[in-house]
């Protein structure tokens, strides 16, 4: 297995797994196409073939030992612009409410302006994967992909798809709460830790000696 894992690396650090993570980039503008155009068909299908490709590169990672720096910047890079622009546009054609895009979208603003600003102070934080957070992504996920199926199918989802919402607007509140929590704690320790300690109380003329 190590044998074949070397085989299928890259020049240049840029592994199988990050290929596959630059192709789901690059079905973002096309899946946008589609929605826009009303074939919502075949935009869930990009749809169901970015999510296959999320689940290979994530196997071919971890069973050929390929994880890289690049792979843990890229793949979550590649979902948020995926998931983000999907939204937007659903919004834009009315298939979902338009509050629930902009609560999504603010909140991930507010992550990245976050971690921005904690290296800008010099305290930098990285965003690490919460459990919440995971939740949110995959409830995100579904919402779109009920979304388009209604869409594409002479099927009534509207029931699941408004649950969802509701689910997706919890979750999306909720980790973004938590990310907040932590991000102001760890700004909170670094101050600590980089503040001098304090001096001792001067003694009063004529006090004795410690």
């Amino acid at each position: 297995m190590a044998g074949s894992g070397a085989a299928i690396r890259r020049p240049g650090g840029v592994t199988l797994p990050n290929l596959i993570t630059i192709g789901r980039l690059l079905l973002v503008p096309l899946i946008i196409w589609f929605i826009v155009a009303g074939q919502a068909l075949p935009a869930f299908t990009v749809l169901v073939v970015a999510g296959i490709s999320d689940a290979v590169d994530g196997f071919i990672a971890r069973q050929f030992d390929l994880r890289s720096e690049l792979g843990t910047y890229l793949d979550p890079i590649a979902d948020k612009t995926m998931l983000v622009s999907i939204y937007v546009t659903l919004a834009v054609i009315a298939a979902i409410p338009a509050w629930l895009t902009i609560l999504i979208v603010s909140r991930d603003v507010l992550i990245v302006g976050a971690v921005v600003l904690s290296w800008v102070l010099g305290e930098p934080s990285s965003v690490q994967p919460l459990r919440l957070s995971k939740l949110n992504t995959l409830a995100q996920i579904l919402l779109a992909a009920f979304v388009l199926g209604d869409l594409a199918f002479p099927i009534d989802l509207s029931w699941v798809t408004w649950g969802l919402v509701y689910l997706v607007a919890v979750l999306t509140v909720g980790s973004g709460a938590v990310y907040l929590v932590e991000w102001v704690r760890h700004m909170g320790q670094g101050e600590a830790a980089s503040s001098p300690p304090a001096e001792a109380p001067r003694g009063r003329a004529g006090d004795p000696a410690p």
